[in-house]
């Protein structure tokens, strides 16, 4: 059967396994719950804690306190610490604040700034799963005597005749996959994702309901934790004073069709905001060249591209990576993209060059590039874009 947990209990050499996987009692199980304060974490363990595990809450304080309390709508805010402590008071479980500003700061914040100076888009949360929430508060939990520890992440887990696979969540509208994909096996073998089964954020709230949660009707976070409102270029001109130099808006040919503030303003694809109007055919940003201060402007058709080349490759297959010359495989280049059909060429363990059976627009350095199944929901790690060898 499948408990609440969302892990199947079955029989192993007559040894009858808990929802989270182990041959002992919930009662003798200690999980670490990585709690944001949202709904998802505090279904997460209130669910545990019911089941009768033994539950240790952990929130992170990942970056000025008095900035957090008066932004809303941002995981890991001084309200959302609040949340956390509160759930774990009324589910009777133990409850710790780590402050990891240092780490945050260095291994998530200082990369994006410089990443960006360098005319890439940057998914700063997907290096937070990797570098802190993964690695040190994984690290954290094992020190805390934890069997495993769970997440509110909508992802699943499933046991595969190599080891542990991550798999899409099943409602995949809510699927954190592409934000998840560098995972590594011996970190997926440690970690439990109890809502990944669930078909909707409904299902979710009702259990909230349930266990009398006051976070049931909390709204989910929009923006990145320290990116007020999404402005990016306000959060690296903090970063990197003087950042913003101006520069020439050029065409493909080199010709100048205005002046901007400083490249840190656009983003590849951007279409509005350019101040080149009266021109005969739309213009969207196609590069944008750091080293010479330029944003370079073209046709949407400039845009597409069908070869991605791709490093820092965490593969999840059951054989190495570079065991087969080609790998046919879906790939998410966005997460609010779909996965298309895609030739995976390794050139490393760890290096690859991704051929788009369709071209896709947009495709900047910076981004992930998630590896999928074609056929089912399983994930076989990624990558990240970058320019290649000829730039």
């Amino acid at each position: 059967m499948t408990s609440t947990a969302g892990t199947t209990t079955k029989t192993k050499d007559a040894a009858v396994l808990n929802s989270l996987g182990f041959a002992k009692s919930p009662a003798d199980t200690r999980v670490v719950v990585a709690m944001s304060g949202g709904v998802d974490s505090s279904v997460v363990a209130a669910m545990l804690a019911e089941e009768g595990y033994d539950v240790i809450g952990v929130t992170l304080q990942l970056y000025d306190h008095g900035a957090a309390l008066a932004k809303k709508g941002a995981c890991c805010a001084g309200i959302d610490i609040h949340d956390a402590r509160h759930v774990a008071e009324s589910m009777g479980f133990p409850h710790y604040v780590l402050d990891y500003e240092n780490i945050f700061q260095d291994a998530v914040i200082e990369e994006f700034a410089d990443s960006y100076l360098g005319g890439a888009t940057p998914v700063p949360c997907i290096r937070c799963n990797e570098r802190v929430k993964f690695k040190d508060l994984l690290e954290t939990a094992r020190d805390l005597g934890a069997d495993c520890m769970a997440t509110g992440h909508y992802i699943q887990r499933a046991d595969g005749t190599a080891g542990p696979e991550l798999h899409s969540a099943a409602d995949p509208t809510r699927d954190q996959s592409y934000f998840l994909f560098s995972t590594t096996p011996e970190q997926l073998a440690y970690l439990r994702f109890p809502l990944g089964h669930l078909k909707t954020k409904d299902e979710t709230r009702a259990l909230a309901r349930k266990y009398g949660l006051e976070v049931a009707d909390k709204p989910d976070s929009q923006d990145i934790c320290f990116v007020p409102d999404g402005n990016y270029a306000s959060v690296i001109e903090k970063l990197r004073p003087g950042a913003a130099e101006p520069g020439d808006i050029v065409d493909a040919d080199g010709r100048v069709l205005g002046r901007h503030d400083g490249v840190i303003h656009y983003t590849i694809g951007q279409r509005r905001g350019l101040g080149i109007g009266g021109l005969s055919e739309p213009l969207y940003v196609v590069k944008l060249d750091v080293d010479a201060k330029q944003v370079v402007v073209g046709p949407k058709e400039l845009l597409a591209t069908r070869t991605v080349p791709v490093r820092e490759i965490n593969w999840l297959g059951d054989e190495p990576f570079t065991a087969r010359k080609e790998w046919h495989l879906g790939v998410k280049i966005r997460s609010t993209r779909p996965a298309r059909e895609a030739i995976v060429r390794p050139t490393s363990e760890t290096e690859a060059e991704v051929e788009l059976l369709t071209a896709e627009e947009g495709v900047s350095p910076g981004q992930a590039c998630v590896f999928y199944d074609l056929e089912g929901p399983r994930v076989f790690g990624g990558g990240w874009i970058w320019r290649g060898q000829s730039s």
